[in-house]
């Protein structure tokens, strides 16, 4: 997504993401991994942009079974000072995902989430 100061922020699901959309078919009795429905973007801040700041947050999110993000934590941090980590984890629990089962009846399931953010 383009920001208007040419900035760029690229989200980047974590492995087990790529997995949960590379599955079309559960399998008998078994787990089935939500899937990202709807994502909102982390934006940049201006004093991110001013200091130049680059890479990626860790995040660890919890998909209730209703397919909404409840409590998100940052594993591994970015920025603390300039607000980057905040707008990772705020755009996150934004997001919505189509529900994780386990033998057929919604689960809660905890994914790991990475938000890059790149400069441009």
């Amino acid at each position: 997504m383009r920001f208007k100061s040419g900035f760029v922020a690229v989200l980047l699901a974590a492995m087990a993401l790529a997995a949960i959309a590379a599955q079309e078919t559960p399998p008998a009795g078994g787990t089935v991994k939500p899937r990202l429905k709807h994502e909102v973007k982390a934006e940049y801040t201006q004093e991110a942009k001013d200091a130049g700041i680059q890479g990626t947050v860790v995040l660890d999110a919890d998909v209730l079974a209703d397919g909404t993000v409840g409590d998100v934590k940052v594993k591994k941090s970015l920025d603390t000072r300039h607000g980057l980590d905040q707008q990772a984890v705020a755009a996150v629990k934004q997001w919505t995902f189509e529900l994780g089962t386990k033998d057929g009846k919604p689960v809660p399931v905890r994914v790991d989430i990475e938000i890059t953010f790149t400069l441009k």
